[in-house]
Protein backbone atom coordinates (compact mmCIF):
# COMPACT_ATOMS: atom_id res chain seq x y z
CA UNK A 1 0.00 0.00 0.00
CA UNK A 2 1.48 3.60 -1.23
CA UNK A 3 1.22 6.37 1.22
CA UNK A 4 -0.46 9.10 -0.30
CA UNK A 5 1.05 12.26 -1.00
CA UNK A 6 0.58 15.46 1.37
CA UNK A 7 -2.03 17.63 0.39
CA UNK A 8 -0.85 20.94 -1.16
CA UNK A 9 -0.74 23.87 0.56
CA UNK A 10 -1.98 27.01 -0.94
CA UNK A 11 -0.38 30.14 -0.36
CA UNK A 12 -1.77 33.74 -1.44
CA UNK A 13 1.04 36.34 -3.03
CA UNK A 14 0.93 37.52 1.10
CA UNK A 15 0.97 35.05 3.71
CA UNK A 16 1.34 35.39 7.90
CA UNK A 17 4.21 33.34 8.76
CA UNK A 18 5.96 32.58 11.84
CA UNK A 19 10.01 31.95 12.36
CA UNK A 20 10.71 30.07 15.50
CA UNK A 21 14.39 29.19 15.15
CA UNK A 22 14.31 33.42 15.26
CA UNK A 23 11.87 33.80 18.04
CA UNK A 24 9.87 35.84 15.67
CA UNK A 25 5.96 34.67 15.63
CA UNK A 26 4.38 36.51 13.75
CA UNK A 27 6.15 38.48 10.38
CA UNK A 28 3.99 39.06 6.82
CA UNK A 29 5.59 37.82 3.47
CA UNK A 30 5.39 38.12 0.14
CA UNK A 31 5.37 35.26 -1.63
CA UNK A 32 7.47 35.34 -4.74
CA UNK A 33 7.52 32.80 -7.36
CA UNK A 34 9.88 35.27 -9.71
CA UNK A 35 12.29 35.38 -7.16
CA UNK A 36 15.02 32.45 -6.52
CA UNK A 37 16.23 32.99 -2.78
CA UNK A 38 14.07 34.20 0.21
CA UNK A 39 14.63 37.56 2.28
CA UNK A 40 14.44 38.36 5.54
CA UNK A 41 14.83 42.46 6.46
CA UNK A 42 17.59 42.71 9.20
CA UNK A 43 20.09 45.87 10.32
CA UNK A 44 22.79 45.71 12.93
CA UNK A 45 24.32 42.53 10.74
CA UNK A 46 27.29 41.63 12.22
CA UNK A 47 29.38 38.38 11.76
CA UNK A 48 31.25 36.62 14.90
CA UNK A 49 32.46 33.39 16.75
CA UNK A 50 34.95 30.91 14.97
CA UNK A 51 36.41 30.68 11.37
CA UNK A 52 35.55 27.25 11.21
CA UNK A 53 31.60 27.87 12.57
CA UNK A 54 30.69 31.68 11.59
CA UNK A 55 27.83 32.81 13.42
CA UNK A 56 25.71 36.22 12.51
CA UNK A 57 24.17 38.14 15.19
CA UNK A 58 21.55 41.00 13.68
CA UNK A 59 18.12 42.52 14.47
CA UNK A 60 14.34 42.41 12.82
CA UNK A 61 11.86 45.09 12.79
CA UNK A 62 8.69 42.68 12.31
CA UNK A 63 6.49 45.45 12.20
CA UNK A 64 6.71 47.22 8.54
CA UNK A 65 6.89 51.42 9.71
CA UNK A 66 7.38 50.49 13.41
CA UNK A 67 11.38 50.93 14.02
CA UNK A 68 11.14 51.09 17.78
CA UNK A 69 10.09 47.38 17.95
CA UNK A 70 13.56 45.25 17.67
CA UNK A 71 13.75 41.82 17.55
CA UNK A 72 17.37 40.48 18.72
CA UNK A 73 18.34 37.21 16.42
CA UNK A 74 21.48 35.20 16.20
CA UNK A 75 22.22 32.24 13.61
CA UNK A 76 24.75 30.11 12.23
CA UNK A 77 26.19 31.17 8.70
CA UNK A 78 25.33 28.52 6.10
CA UNK A 79 26.66 30.90 3.04
CA UNK A 80 27.77 34.25 1.76
CA UNK A 81 25.67 35.10 -1.85
CA UNK A 82 25.70 37.34 -3.87
CA UNK A 83 22.08 38.32 -4.73
CA UNK A 84 20.79 40.34 -7.44
CA UNK A 85 17.55 43.02 -6.53
CA UNK A 86 14.73 43.44 -9.21
CA UNK A 87 16.23 46.74 -10.12
CA UNK A 88 19.23 44.98 -10.90
CA UNK A 89 21.31 46.00 -7.86
CA UNK A 90 23.90 42.83 -6.74
CA UNK A 91 24.65 42.74 -2.90
CA UNK A 92 26.73 40.62 -0.91
CA UNK A 93 24.60 38.92 2.05
CA UNK A 94 24.89 36.20 4.32
CA UNK A 95 22.59 32.71 3.96
CA UNK A 96 21.07 31.18 7.27
CA UNK A 97 18.34 28.36 7.65
CA UNK A 98 15.45 28.72 9.53
CA UNK A 99 12.10 26.44 10.62
CA UNK A 100 9.47 27.86 8.35
CA UNK A 101 5.67 27.71 9.89
CA UNK A 102 2.75 28.59 7.99
CA UNK A 103 -0.43 27.37 7.82
CA UNK A 104 0.42 24.19 10.35
CA UNK A 105 3.28 23.31 8.11
CA UNK A 106 6.99 23.20 9.16
CA UNK A 107 10.14 23.00 6.96
CA UNK A 108 13.50 24.21 6.92
CA UNK A 109 14.18 27.56 4.55
CA UNK A 110 17.43 29.32 3.51
CA UNK A 111 16.93 32.94 3.78
CA UNK A 112 19.31 35.94 3.17
CA UNK A 113 20.17 38.80 5.54
CA UNK A 114 19.23 42.19 3.98
CA UNK A 115 18.11 45.44 5.14
CA UNK A 116 14.29 45.45 3.42
CA UNK A 117 13.25 48.65 5.79
CA UNK A 118 11.12 51.00 3.64
CA UNK A 119 9.43 48.01 1.86
CA UNK A 120 5.88 47.21 2.63
CA UNK A 121 6.78 43.68 3.59
CA UNK A 122 9.80 42.96 5.69
CA UNK A 123 10.33 39.14 4.52
CA UNK A 124 10.20 38.03 0.74
CA UNK A 125 9.58 33.89 0.02
CA UNK A 126 11.08 32.58 -2.95
CA UNK A 127 10.65 29.46 -5.20
CA UNK A 128 13.38 27.72 -3.39
CA UNK A 129 12.00 27.96 -0.01
CA UNK A 130 8.99 26.61 -1.43
CA UNK A 131 8.75 23.51 -2.45
CA UNK A 132 6.77 21.02 -4.01
CA UNK A 133 3.85 20.74 -1.91
CA UNK A 134 3.04 24.09 -2.40
CA UNK A 135 0.66 25.93 -4.43
CA UNK A 136 0.68 29.57 -4.93
CA UNK A 137 -2.55 31.35 -5.79
CA UNK A 138 -1.01 34.72 -7.04
CA UNK A 139 -4.23 36.92 -7.08
CA UNK A 140 -5.22 35.65 -3.77
CA UNK A 141 -3.91 37.22 -0.11
CA UNK A 142 -4.19 35.08 3.05
CA UNK A 143 -5.11 31.55 2.22
CA UNK A 144 -3.77 30.43 5.64
CA UNK A 145 -5.00 31.77 9.21
CA UNK A 146 -3.93 35.37 10.05
CA UNK A 147 -1.35 36.45 12.76
CA UNK A 148 -1.74 39.43 14.42
CA UNK A 149 1.62 41.90 15.38
CA UNK A 150 0.56 42.10 19.51
CA UNK A 151 2.03 38.62 20.17
CA UNK A 152 5.01 40.69 20.53
CA UNK A 153 3.44 42.83 23.53
CA UNK A 154 2.86 39.39 25.39
CA UNK A 155 5.33 38.97 28.29
CA UNK A 156 5.25 35.20 27.08
CA UNK A 157 7.93 35.83 24.34
CA UNK A 158 10.36 36.14 26.33
CA UNK A 159 10.21 32.65 28.02
CA UNK A 160 9.41 31.23 24.73
CA UNK A 161 12.20 33.28 22.70
CA UNK A 162 14.80 30.60 21.59
CA UNK A 163 18.43 30.53 23.19
CA UNK A 164 20.55 32.66 21.23
CA UNK A 165 24.48 32.75 20.99
CA UNK A 166 25.98 35.75 22.82
CA UNK A 167 29.11 37.18 22.23
CA UNK A 168 31.47 37.36 25.78
CA UNK A 169 33.94 39.18 27.12
CA UNK A 170 36.62 37.72 29.71
CA UNK A 171 38.45 40.53 31.19
CA UNK A 172 41.77 38.65 32.30
CA UNK A 173 45.74 39.37 31.60
CA UNK A 174 45.77 35.69 32.48
CA UNK A 175 45.53 32.26 30.96
CA UNK A 176 44.85 30.48 34.02
CA UNK A 177 42.54 27.92 34.97
CA UNK A 178 39.78 29.81 35.68
CA UNK A 179 39.86 31.86 32.34
CA UNK A 180 40.11 28.05 30.34
CA UNK A 181 37.22 27.30 32.10
CA UNK A 182 35.23 29.96 30.96
CA UNK A 183 36.25 30.04 27.98
CA UNK A 184 35.42 26.00 27.55
CA UNK A 185 32.04 26.30 29.04
CA UNK A 186 31.22 29.18 26.73
CA UNK A 187 31.98 27.90 23.79
CA UNK A 188 30.16 24.58 24.97
CA UNK A 189 27.00 26.44 25.45
CA UNK A 190 27.45 28.02 21.86
CA UNK A 191 28.66 31.11 22.72
CA UNK A 192 31.62 32.86 21.31
CA UNK A 193 34.34 33.72 24.57
CA UNK A 194 36.78 36.45 23.85
CA UNK A 195 39.64 36.69 26.30
CA UNK A 196 40.67 40.61 26.52
CA UNK A 197 43.90 41.90 28.30
CA UNK A 198 42.37 44.54 30.22
CA UNK A 199 45.76 46.72 29.93
CA UNK A 200 45.69 46.49 26.47
CA UNK A 201 42.18 48.45 26.28
CA UNK A 202 42.02 51.84 25.56
CA UNK A 203 39.28 53.81 25.71
CA UNK A 204 37.34 56.81 22.97
CA UNK A 205 35.02 58.84 25.89
CA UNK A 206 32.64 61.16 24.30
CA UNK A 207 28.91 61.96 24.31
CA UNK A 208 27.86 60.33 21.18
CA UNK A 209 29.83 57.44 20.76
CA UNK A 210 31.73 55.87 23.72
CA UNK A 211 33.88 53.12 22.04
CA UNK A 212 36.73 50.52 23.78
CA UNK A 213 39.41 49.66 21.49
CA UNK A 214 42.05 46.81 21.56
CA UNK A 215 45.10 46.38 19.46
CA UNK A 216 44.89 49.41 17.74
CA UNK A 217 40.80 47.89 16.36
CA UNK A 218 37.36 49.22 18.13
CA UNK A 219 36.06 46.53 20.02
CA UNK A 220 32.79 44.95 19.06
CA UNK A 221 29.10 44.99 20.67
CA UNK A 222 29.45 42.33 23.65
CA UNK A 223 26.40 40.84 25.27
CA UNK A 224 28.34 40.21 28.76
CA UNK A 225 31.56 40.92 30.30
CA UNK A 226 33.36 38.56 32.84
CA UNK A 227 35.88 41.05 34.82
CA UNK A 228 38.88 39.03 36.07
CA UNK A 229 40.86 42.21 37.02
CA UNK A 230 43.95 41.58 39.04
CA UNK A 231 44.49 43.70 42.01
CA UNK A 232 47.49 45.22 40.62
CA UNK A 233 45.38 47.11 38.34
CA UNK A 234 42.12 47.37 39.76
CA UNK A 235 42.13 51.17 39.10
CA UNK A 236 42.31 51.15 35.41
CA UNK A 237 40.52 47.79 35.47
CA UNK A 238 37.10 49.11 36.58
CA UNK A 239 37.71 52.39 34.07
CA UNK A 240 37.76 49.89 31.19
CA UNK A 241 34.77 48.25 33.10
CA UNK A 242 33.06 51.55 33.49
CA UNK A 243 33.33 51.93 29.56
CA UNK A 244 31.74 48.87 29.06
CA UNK A 245 28.71 49.70 31.53
CA UNK A 246 28.37 53.08 29.80
CA UNK A 247 27.74 51.27 26.34
CA UNK A 248 24.80 49.32 27.83
CA UNK A 249 27.17 46.16 27.92
CA UNK A 250 25.65 43.81 31.19
CA UNK A 251 29.00 42.97 33.51
CA UNK A 252 28.84 39.90 35.65
CA UNK A 253 30.28 41.86 38.45
CA UNK A 254 30.34 46.21 38.29
CA UNK A 255 33.29 48.57 38.70
CA UNK A 256 31.90 50.19 41.48
CA UNK A 257 31.16 46.62 43.04
CA UNK A 258 34.89 45.29 42.65
CA UNK A 259 36.34 49.18 43.81
CA UNK A 260 34.57 48.85 46.87
CA UNK A 261 36.12 45.04 47.57
CA UNK A 262 39.35 45.73 46.62
CA UNK A 263 39.76 48.27 49.30
CA UNK A 264 39.75 46.65 52.39
CA UNK A 265 38.60 49.38 54.76
CA UNK A 266 35.96 50.78 52.47
CA UNK A 267 34.96 46.95 52.21
CA UNK A 268 34.55 47.15 56.12
CA UNK A 269 32.94 49.85 56.30
CA UNK A 270 30.06 48.38 53.93
CA UNK A 271 29.52 45.06 56.03
CA UNK A 272 29.44 46.99 59.03
CA UNK A 273 26.86 49.58 57.12
CA UNK A 274 24.74 46.37 56.46
CA UNK A 275 24.92 44.67 60.15
CA UNK A 276 26.82 41.86 58.76
CA UNK A 277 29.06 40.38 61.31
CA UNK A 278 33.15 40.70 60.86
CA UNK A 279 36.29 40.70 63.32
CA UNK A 280 36.38 43.78 65.37
CA UNK A 281 38.40 46.07 63.25
CA UNK A 282 40.19 49.13 63.49
CA UNK A 283 42.08 52.08 61.22
CA UNK A 284 44.36 54.74 62.08
CA UNK A 285 46.78 57.29 60.64
CA UNK A 286 48.42 58.84 63.55
CA UNK A 287 51.27 56.97 65.40
CA UNK A 288 49.80 58.35 68.43
CA UNK A 289 46.81 55.88 68.13
CA UNK A 290 49.03 52.83 67.72
CA UNK A 291 48.13 51.39 71.82
CA UNK A 292 44.44 52.81 72.00
CA UNK A 293 44.00 50.91 67.75
CA UNK A 294 45.06 47.74 69.70
CA UNK A 295 42.65 48.25 72.47
CA UNK A 296 39.54 48.80 70.16
CA UNK A 297 40.24 45.13 68.56
CA UNK A 298 40.59 43.65 72.36
CA UNK A 299 44.51 43.37 72.11
CA UNK A 300 46.88 41.11 71.20
CA UNK A 301 46.73 38.12 69.64
CA UNK A 302 45.59 40.28 66.61
CA UNK A 303 45.70 40.18 63.29
CA UNK A 304 47.65 43.53 61.01
CA UNK A 305 46.39 43.65 57.95
CA UNK A 306 47.92 45.84 54.33
CA UNK A 307 44.72 47.22 52.77
CA UNK A 308 46.12 45.89 49.55
CA UNK A 309 46.68 43.18 50.77
CA UNK A 310 45.50 39.25 48.48
CA UNK A 311 46.17 35.46 48.62
CA UNK A 312 46.83 35.98 52.45
CA UNK A 313 50.27 38.43 51.14
CA UNK A 314 50.25 41.41 53.94
CA UNK A 315 48.62 39.42 56.68
CA UNK A 316 50.83 39.35 60.00
CA UNK A 317 49.68 37.99 63.06
CA UNK A 318 50.72 39.87 66.18
CA UNK A 319 50.46 37.80 69.02
CA UNK A 320 51.86 39.77 71.56
CA UNK A 321 51.32 43.46 72.48
CA UNK A 322 54.87 44.33 71.77
CA UNK A 323 54.68 42.12 68.40
CA UNK A 324 51.47 44.18 67.42
CA UNK A 325 53.58 47.65 68.21
CA UNK A 326 56.71 46.40 66.30
CA UNK A 327 54.48 45.44 62.56
CA UNK A 328 52.39 48.50 63.10
CA UNK A 329 55.61 51.02 63.65
CA UNK A 330 56.89 49.09 60.80
CA UNK A 331 54.10 49.41 58.37
CA UNK A 332 53.97 52.91 58.84
CA UNK A 333 57.65 53.30 58.09
CA UNK A 334 57.03 52.23 54.60
CA UNK A 335 53.67 54.60 54.84
CA UNK A 336 51.08 51.49 54.34
CA UNK A 337 47.76 51.85 54.61
CA UNK A 338 46.71 48.86 56.97
CA UNK A 339 43.79 48.08 59.48
CA UNK A 340 44.04 45.71 62.90
CA UNK A 341 41.81 43.37 63.45
CA UNK A 342 40.61 41.04 66.03
CA UNK A 343 41.96 37.18 66.36
CA UNK A 344 39.34 34.60 66.45
CA UNK A 345 40.95 32.37 68.10
CA UNK A 346 38.49 29.73 67.80
CA UNK A 347 38.60 29.44 63.79
CA UNK A 348 41.80 27.49 64.53
CA UNK A 349 43.47 28.19 61.09
CA UNK A 350 40.01 27.61 59.13
CA UNK A 351 37.83 29.51 57.10
CA UNK A 352 34.94 28.98 55.10
CA UNK A 353 34.72 30.32 51.22
CA UNK A 354 31.33 30.87 50.08
CA UNK A 355 30.89 31.20 46.10
CA UNK A 356 27.70 33.28 45.43
CA UNK A 357 26.00 32.96 41.86
CA UNK A 358 23.44 35.94 42.01
CA UNK A 359 21.58 35.59 45.09
CA UNK A 360 22.20 32.00 46.19
CA UNK A 361 25.73 30.33 47.61
CA UNK A 362 26.15 26.97 44.60
CA UNK A 363 29.67 25.86 46.62
CA UNK A 364 30.94 26.20 50.03
CA UNK A 365 34.49 24.82 50.56
CA UNK A 366 36.60 24.64 54.15
CA UNK A 367 40.10 26.04 53.90
CA UNK A 368 42.88 24.65 56.70
CA UNK A 369 46.24 26.47 56.64
CA UNK A 370 49.35 24.71 56.32
CA UNK A 371 51.30 23.32 59.34
CA UNK A 372 52.35 26.23 61.52
CA UNK A 373 50.29 28.77 59.09
CA UNK A 374 47.42 30.87 60.36
CA UNK A 375 46.48 31.50 56.90
CA UNK A 376 44.28 29.32 55.19
CA UNK A 377 44.56 30.37 51.41
CA UNK A 378 45.15 27.97 49.17
CA UNK A 379 48.16 29.66 47.15
CA UNK A 380 50.17 29.44 50.58
CA UNK A 381 49.99 25.57 50.88
CA UNK A 382 46.42 25.43 52.67
CA UNK A 383 44.14 22.71 51.93
CA UNK A 384 40.36 22.69 50.95
CA UNK A 385 37.29 20.47 51.64
CA UNK A 386 33.93 20.50 51.25
CA UNK A 387 31.95 21.65 54.13
CA UNK A 388 28.12 21.82 54.98
CA UNK A 389 27.78 25.25 55.93
CA UNK A 390 24.37 26.36 58.25
CA UNK A 391 21.36 28.52 57.46
CA UNK A 392 22.93 31.87 59.12
CA UNK A 393 26.35 31.33 57.49
CA UNK A 394 24.58 31.07 54.13
CA UNK A 395 22.95 34.13 55.01
CA UNK A 396 25.75 35.96 55.41
CA UNK A 397 27.27 35.09 52.44
CA UNK A 398 24.57 36.11 50.54
CA UNK A 399 23.96 39.58 52.38
CA UNK A 400 27.50 40.49 52.38
CA UNK A 401 27.29 39.69 48.05
CA UNK A 402 24.37 41.73 48.30
CA UNK A 403 25.56 44.49 49.85
CA UNK A 404 28.47 45.32 47.16
CA UNK A 405 25.98 44.70 44.14
CA UNK A 406 28.38 41.13 42.98
CA UNK A 407 26.66 38.95 40.71
CA UNK A 408 29.66 36.33 41.62
CA UNK A 409 31.43 36.37 44.82
CA UNK A 410 33.87 34.64 47.14
CA UNK A 411 33.17 35.38 50.48
CA UNK A 412 35.55 34.17 53.30
CA UNK A 413 34.37 33.95 56.73
CA UNK A 414 35.45 32.65 60.18
CA UNK A 415 33.39 30.34 62.46
CA UNK A 416 33.41 31.70 65.40
CA UNK A 417 31.82 31.30 69.40
CA UNK A 418 29.01 34.40 68.09
CA UNK A 419 28.19 33.22 64.56
CA UNK A 420 30.11 33.75 61.36
CA UNK A 421 32.68 36.74 60.52
CA UNK A 422 33.15 37.45 57.32
CA UNK A 423 36.55 38.20 56.69
CA UNK A 424 36.21 39.68 52.57
CA UNK A 425 34.31 39.64 49.62
CA UNK A 426 36.46 38.33 46.92
CA UNK A 427 35.17 39.63 43.24
CA UNK A 428 37.30 37.39 40.87
CA UNK A 429 37.25 34.45 42.71
CA UNK A 430 39.26 31.76 41.52
CA UNK A 431 37.19 28.52 39.96
CA UNK A 432 39.84 25.31 40.30
CA UNK A 433 39.93 25.09 44.23
CA UNK A 434 36.08 25.21 44.42
CA UNK A 435 35.53 23.38 41.60
CA UNK A 436 37.35 20.70 42.63
CA UNK A 437 36.34 20.26 45.90
CA UNK A 438 32.43 20.95 45.14
CA UNK A 439 32.68 18.64 42.01
CA UNK A 440 30.22 21.14 40.92
CA UNK A 441 30.36 22.72 37.51
CA UNK A 442 31.12 26.22 38.86
CA UNK A 443 31.40 27.74 35.63
CA UNK A 444 27.88 25.91 34.27
CA UNK A 445 26.00 28.04 37.14
CA UNK A 446 28.05 31.45 36.22
CA UNK A 447 26.75 31.04 32.59
CA UNK A 448 23.05 30.16 33.55
CA UNK A 449 23.18 33.90 35.66
CA UNK A 450 24.73 35.75 32.64
CA UNK A 451 22.19 33.83 30.06
CA UNK A 452 19.48 34.97 32.01
CA UNK A 453 20.65 38.59 32.46
CA UNK A 454 22.30 39.09 29.02
CA UNK A 455 20.36 36.92 26.52
CA UNK A 456 19.10 39.71 24.24
CA UNK A 457 15.09 40.22 24.57
CA UNK A 458 12.62 41.77 21.96
CA UNK A 459 12.56 45.77 23.27
CA UNK A 460 10.93 48.87 22.41
CA UNK A 461 13.47 51.86 21.22
CA UNK A 462 12.80 55.57 21.97
CA UNK A 463 12.94 57.18 18.42
CA UNK A 464 13.82 60.95 18.67
CA UNK A 465 11.84 63.42 17.01
CA UNK A 466 12.69 65.57 14.70
CA UNK A 467 13.83 68.38 15.60
CA UNK A 468 13.58 67.65 19.04
CA UNK A 469 15.98 69.53 21.32
CA UNK A 470 18.55 67.24 23.50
Amino acid sequence: MTESAPQLLRLGWEEWVSLPDLGLPAIRAKVDTGARTSALQATHIEPFGPANRPKVRFAVHPVPGDETLLIPCSAEIIDRREVTSSNGDSEMRFVIRSTLSVGGRDWPVELTLTDRRGMALHMLLGRQALGEHVAVVPSERFCQPELEYSVYASPAIRKTAPARALRIAVLSRENNYSTQRLVEEGEKRGHTVEVIDTTRCYMAINALAPEVHYDGKRLPRYDAVIPRIGASITQYGTAVLRQFETLGTYCVNGSDAITASRDKLHAHQVLARHKIGMPATAFASSPKDTRNLIDIVGGAPMIVKLLESTQGKGVVLAETKKAAESVITAFRGLRANFLVQDFVKEAAGEDIRCLVIGSKVVAAMKRTGAEGDFRSNLHLGGKAQKVRITKEERDAAVRATRAFGLGLAGVDMLRSDSGPKVLEVNSSPGLEGIEATSGKNIAALLYDQIEARARPAPSRRRIAKAGQAG
